[in-house]
């Protein structure tokens, strides 16, 4: 039995394999994973029942594995019925995440059909869906080089 953080062997095994610069998503329930899989994706369901795990969990996780060297969010629409005013409450989340792991990130915003380009693209080694409510609770990292000793 592993004590780490993260335990789940096929997010360990597509992180252990992904190297410097391949992207991890971690989507909220509400991501299209079926029609926005990237081609050399590892496809991770952690969707249980609505709310659980939820994408700050499983980024939780994660960024206790992994140097992080950036992190791009889909940006809300302005208009419409999915409109936001104020940042998502998931960024902040984020934010402390990545503030308590060391990673010394800003978030990327991207545009909603940039974020799904990006998020389906030939670098991301890995995809995890999760069951979160959130909107906009989507994160895309950029796995950094780990320091030499």
């Amino acid at each position: 039995m592993l004590k780490y953080k993260l335990l789940h062997p096929e997010i360990l095994s597509a992180l252990g394999a992904a190297g410097h610069n391949a992207k991890v998503l971690i989507a909220d329930g509400n991501f299209p994973f079926s029609t926005r899989l990237g081609p050399n994706a590892a496809l991770v369901c952690l969707n249980l029942s609505p709310g659980v795990v939820t994408v700050a969990q499983a980024l939780d996780a994660v960024a206790s594995a992994i140097p992080i060297q950036g992190a791009a969010v889909m940006k809300p629409a302005s208009e419409g019925p999915y409109a936001m005013r104020n940042d998502p409450p998931a960024w902040d989340e984020f934010r402390a995440i990545f503030k308590r792991e060391g990673a010394a990130v800003d978030l990327e915003e991207l545009d909603i059909p940039g974020f799904y380009e990006a998020a389906s693209g030939e670098d991301v080694a890995l995809t995890i869906a999760t069951a979160d409510q959130g909107w906009y609770a989507n994160v895309l990292l950029s796995i950094g080089a780990v320091k030499p000793a």
